[in-house]
């Protein structure tokens, strides 16, 4: 292992903060960064040289990310593997909780799962890569549901129809389903309470691309047996990290905060 070059750890370090503010001047960089103002001149002087950064127009001593890096990301886009991805994150959540962990995407009324990694305990949930199950039974399937906009769930769940269950305690109500789709997006998580399997729980949640857009969802499969308060609590968090986490190597940003994006 080289040692880390100081000067480029510093140039770094200077672009990141464009993670939490659009635009910065020097003086800022400076304050924040904790660095000599002719360090940070010398750095926002070639970051702007070589199209990292730009002066902000008609603020010529405020400055924003550049084209070259959205060149870069364009190119780091290109390359990603949704399913290499999702395989390597469902590994990683499966190792914490030694659950089974899935990975899947929205194929028109179905979930597909993409990415699964088993639980080494003898009880676990029976299932396969590839396999397809009605969304609106499956945790996975109704997180996916709550991120389609109204005319899209309405092209595939109409109103007027009724939806074929797989447990007594499936949704099989178009209108009970969108009451219940609200409460999802409100809290970030979805649960499957032995709705598509009588001896299964599950908790899934979000995953986001480079666009914003939710492309996939990740979920903890769990038997009834191994399930109570405390672990559904313990591994709500896990899948809601574990998910956060995929969005990241998928290139998602979350959305500033509040505060953080005036300029001043």
């Amino acid at each position: 292992m080289g040692r880390a070059v100081p000067a480029v750890t510093r140039a770094l370090d200077i672009l990141e903060l464009f993670l939490e503010r659009p635009t910065l001047s020097a003086p800022e960089i400076t304050e924040r960064l904790g660095l000599p103002r002719t360090t940070v001149h010398e750095l926002v002087t070639t970051l702007a040289d070589r199209a990292y950064l730009i002066p902000v127009s008609g603020q010529p001593t405020r400055y924003r990310l550049g084209m070259r890096l959205f060149q870069l990301g364009s190119v780091f886009a290109d390359q990603l593997d949704l399913a290499h991805e999702a395989r390597e994150g469902a590994q990683r959540v499966a190792a914490e909780c030694d659950e089974t962990v899935h990975v899947a995407v929205l194929d028109g009324t179905d979930v597909v799962y993409i990415a699964k990694v088993d639980s080494t305990h003898p009880v676990r949930m029976v299932s396969a890569v590839g396999r397809r199950l009605p969304a609106h039974c499956t945790g996975v399937g109704k997180m996916l549901l709550s991120g389609l906009p109204p005319e899209r769930l309405d092209a595939i769940c109409p109103l007027d129809g009724e939806l074929a269950g797989m447990t007594a305690r499936s949704i099989t109500s178009p209108v009970r389903l969108r009451a219940h789709l609200e409460e999802i997006r409100r809290d970030g998580l979805s649960y499957d309470e032995c709705e598509s399997n009588d001896a299964v729980f599950c908790v899934a949640a979000p995953v986001y691309d480079h666009t914003g857009d939710m492309v996939a969802g990740m979920s903890i499969s769990v038997p009834s047996i191994r399930w109570d308060d405390r672990r559904r609590e313990e591994w709500s968090g896990l899948v809601r990290h574990g998910a956060a986490t995929l969005s990241q190597r998928l290139g998602h940003r979350p959305p500033p905060s509040r505060d953080s994006g005036a300029a001043t």
